[in-house]
């Protein structure tokens, strides 16, 4: 089967998993997953399953990316934060959708690939940084949007003082990978209403900077 082909079968799968937003199923369609995976899994770049990518760390699986980016209801007058770089695959998918993303990843080695290809594929504006996710980026503050791809035992206050109000954070919330929730914070005048958008699993939000060869 070709890769458009392959593509094709996985943007159906996401249809059927309740990813319809086209804005959100255009920017996954536009683009290539086999480019931020390591050789040896290219070939199941359209499979709809989370894949290594070193240091501990995958890319999620692109119906938990679908969702994640749906939900955070991100359009093009946006300034997003995301937590965890990764791959700096839902990185390019915010990316196509919002006015500017600012990104943070704990793995100076991963962060330095990412922007390799962010370049490559000419994304002007994405600013990254390595650093500790779990203190955001207080300079950059407000966000109108954060996206969390790391697990943390509650929302983060720390993350929740930097989203703007009337804001969207997407999380997962539970350290025990097989107890953990997707999470969709709302941040209103008086506080925050959640939603629980159903079972996930992500690797735990860890502090600090990770060492090199972590």
């Amino acid at each position: 089967m070709s890769l458009d082909a392959r593509m094709g079968a996985l943007i159906l799968e996401l249809r059927r998993g309740g990813v319809t937003d086209a804005r959100v199923l255009g920017a996954i369609e536009t683009t290539p997953r086999e480019v931020f995976l390591p050789d040896p899994f290219k070939a199941r770049a359209y499979e709809n399953v989370a894949l290594p990518i070193g240091h501990h760390q995958t890319v999620s699986q692109p119906g938990v990316v679908g969702l994640m980016t749906q939900e955070l209801d991100v359009t093009d007058r946006h300034k997003v934060l995301e937590i965890g770089t990764g791959s700096g695959y839902q990185a390019v998918i915010l990316a196509k959708l919002c006015r500017r993303l600012y990104t943070v990843e704990r793995h100076p080695e991963l962060l330095a690939i990412s922007e390799k290809r962010f370049a490559e594929m000419k994304l002007t504006n994405i600013t990254a940084i390595a650093a500790d996710g779990a203190g955001g980026w207080p300079e950059q503050a407000p966000f109108e949007r954060i996206l969390v791809a790391a697990a943390a035992a509650d929302v983060p206050p720390v993350l929740f003082n930097q989203l703007a109000v009337g804001g969207i954070m997407i999380l997962p919330i539970g350290l025990d990978e097989e107890d953990q929730r997707l999470t969709k914070v709302v941040r209103t005048e008086d506080g925050a209403e959640t939603h629980d958008l159903g079972p996930t699993r992500f690797v735990p939000l860890v502090d600090g900077l990770a060492e090199t060869g972590e």
